[in-house]
């Protein structure tokens, strides 16, 4: 059995990707997939590289569960495209960045994140990095939840 694989994009790759990936990857486990589904993260910028995530992101996930401390930025490739079976950004913005890179044979899965909590709505996870205080990341990790939800039902399907 082939094994899918998931890359969850946003701007720089130290907030909302990252939290995805770090989400993501502990609703697999609970759902019992994790051996059957790969996950990344990346940004569509490359201002970040090699950071850990946004400190406001790794204690709010902590608070919820999930640890991100081991993971880094890294930059969104033409090459993700040869990889992953799903590209999901977490804008519109991120959105349009990717069908820049997007190989005109890609055969996968390239849209919204959100598409997977809220069909059809071209909703986006909102930037938290300017927010004031720890609300706009608790809004990203309960948009986010959501969504993982949505996909892991999709995945199970495909599986």
């Amino acid at each position: 059995m082939k094994k899918l694989s998931v890359l969850f994009v946003c701007l720089g790759n130290i907030c909302r990707s990252p939290t995805a990936q770090g989400v993501f990857e502990a609703k697999l486990v609970a759902a019992g997939l994790h051996n059957q589904v790969s996950v990344d993260s990346a940004g569509t910028a490359a201002w970040h590289v090699g950071k850990a995530p946004d400190r406001r992101s790794q204690q709010v996930a902590a608070q919820r569960g999930y640890d991100l401390s081991l993971l880094r930025a890294r930059q969104a490739t033409r090459e993700d495209f040869e990889q992953f079976d799903y590209v999901l950004a977490m804008d519109a913005d991120n959105l349009t960045d990717l069908r820049v890179l997007e190989p005109a044979h890609y055969k996968g899965v390239l849209s919204l994140f959100l598409e997977y909590a809220f069909p059809g709505a071209s909703r986006g996870v909102p930037d938290p990095y300017y927010s004031q205080g720890d609300a706009g990341f608790h809004e990203v990790v309960d948009l986010i939840e959501a969504a993982s939800d949505g996909l892991i039902k999709v995945l199970k399907e495909r599986l």
